[in-house]
């Protein structure tokens, strides 16, 4: 129960190695580890690359709009109030709520995942104890002290980030082992058959939805700004070392796999079409290198890399949720603090919608994996979107009343070409991405619906509002610009 005697602030204790592991625990999860085979398989290994080094680029970009913007004014509300407060105030209601249930949704979805990964070693045992045993877990820990939250979070990203870079060592090792082989191409599987790009632009727009969602979470450091110790500087830093090492990771590990291993291998295959979800390219490359542990090993990693990216998932929508309610956006009951400063009410919320994990009960597990997915991965997109907006706006805005960029105690580069580059891109991702199920004689309405809703739902959150409380674009000239307010 909350107490009237709780504090009404959120407890700043999140440190420097806290926001660069919550960010790389977010976006390094079930997107590297299980959904980049499907991509290779997709768009060959050029497509794969392309995509991922694309979406890694306007990552970027979009790192340093949020970086100036959360300096400026850390808040745990991040999107939610920047789009509020720079650009119209329904547009930063429905950014806040889409935020919220982007991420409620994809606990759901790691939860799934879960399933597929316990039926390796339990495959007699229904999947719905399995997520229910780690929903109980990832709860508990968002339960604890903010602090306890980051401990728990620093240790399982440090698995994650040891996993891969063993990975890589190794998968160099073996690249490097091919060059020593007379008569033996490295880049035989760039050049084989239709490789390096298969499938054409359709095929890359695809792979590029679930590239944006395995980088999904870098822009969780603009949530956690609302607990750190020291915006100003902690900020900046992790948004420089958060970028840089997980492109690293993406890039380095598709060009491996994409390296040694062929678009058309069954394997990949199977797992591009959903006949085994569970199947990790990660796992295949182990078991080439003639490591016969390898799956068991692997799939112990990807278990804790799931456990994280729901944990952190569980952490940034809760605390979005918090902070809506706090601004008068969301009920009330929401914005109550426990005496340990967390936000319970809003975890039970939070809960609750993960909780969706279960109607693979009623439903197939597949059709269930791959609707979660498609709605977490349309609603990132969205608020990618929505910062290259608010940032755009709020630098036009910050000039326009007479202040200097050079005072801002970050600043984004490449104004304004960076928000207008991630801007177009993500509207052609979006608006692309399931344009084949208009193709054809037969309209494919279910995968138009799984794929799209996020947005109608989207709009009318936002129109619903303007229309009540009659919000209008924010001039220039009349926005609150002032650091820290």
């Amino acid at each position: 129960m909350s107490d009237t005697s709780a504090p009404q602030h959120l407890q700043r204790k999140l440190g420097a190695r806290h926001l660069n592991m919550i960010a790389i625990g977010g976006s390094i999860g079930t997107g590297l580890f299980l959904a980049s085979g499907s991509t290779i398989a997709t768009a060959g290994p050029g497509g794969a690359l392309l995509a991922y080094a694309l979406i890694g680029i306007m990552i970027y970009f979009l790192m340093t709009s949020l970086g100036e913007l959360a300096t400026h004014n850390p808040t745990s509300g991040a999107f939610f109030t920047y789009g509020s407060r720079y650009v119209e105030d329904g547009f930063g209601f429905a950014l806040g709520w889409n935020y919220w249930y982007n991420w409620a949704i994809t606990v759901a979805f790691e939860l799934v995942a879960v399933q597929f990964i316990m039926k390796f070693w339990f495959p007699d045992i229904p999947g719905f104890y399995w997520s229910a045993i780690f929903l109980a877990i990832i709860f508990g820990i968002n339960a604890l002290t903010v602090k306890g939250f980051g401990e728990s979070e620093f240790l399982f990203s440090l698995i994650k980030v040891i996993a891969i870079i063993v990975f890589i060592v190794i998968g160099i090792w073996m690249i490097a082992k091919i060059m020593m082989t007379p008569n033996v191409s490295v880049f035989q599987h760039w050049t084989y058959k239709e490789a390096p790009f298969v499938g054409g632009l359709q095929a890359l727009i695809g792979v590029a939805m679930i590239a944006g969602f395995s980088f999904q979470g870098t822009e969780m450091v603009g949530v956690a700004a609302g607990e750190s110790k020291d915006p100003k500087k902690t900020i900046p830093l992790a948004i420089k070392q958060i970028f840089w090492r997980i492109l690293l990771f993406y890039i380095l590990c598709i060009f491996i796999i994409g390296t040694l291993v062929s678009y058309d291998d069954p394997l990949l295959l199977k797992a591009a079409q959903s006949e085994d979800i569970a199947l990790s390219p990660f796992t295949l490359l182990y078991e080439k290198a003639g490591f016969a542990f390898a799956a068991s090993l692997m799939n112990a990693v990807i278990l804790s890399a799931i456990l994280s990216a729901g944990n952190s998932g569980m952490y940034s929508s809760t605390r979005m949720l918090f902070d809506m309610a706090k601004e008068g956006r969301a009920p009330k009951w929401f914005s109550k603090l426990d005496g340990r400063g967390v936000p319970m009410n809003a975890l039970y919320a939070t809960t609750a919608v993960a909780a969706l994990c279960f109607l693979t009960t009623f439903i197939g597990e597949k059709q269930v994996f791959n609707w979660l997915l498609n709605m977490s991965g349309m609603c990132g997109f969205i608020v990618w979107l929505g910062i290259a907006i608010s940032h755009y706006r709020f630098r036009k805005g910050y000039i326009a009343q007479g202040y200097k960029v050079e005072d801002l105690a970050y600043r984004a580069k490449f104004f304004p070409f960076a928000p207008w580059f991630a801007f177009i891109l993500c509207s052609i991702i979006i608006l692309g991405q399931n344009y084949q199920a208009l193709l054809g004689g037969k309209i494919d309405w279910l995968g138009l619906v799984s794929t799209y809703i996020s947005i109608p739902l989207f709009l009318a959150i936002w129109l619903g509002y303007k229309w009540k409380h009659k919000t209008k674009l924010i001039a220039y000239k009349d926005m609150n610009v002032k650091e820290g307010e």
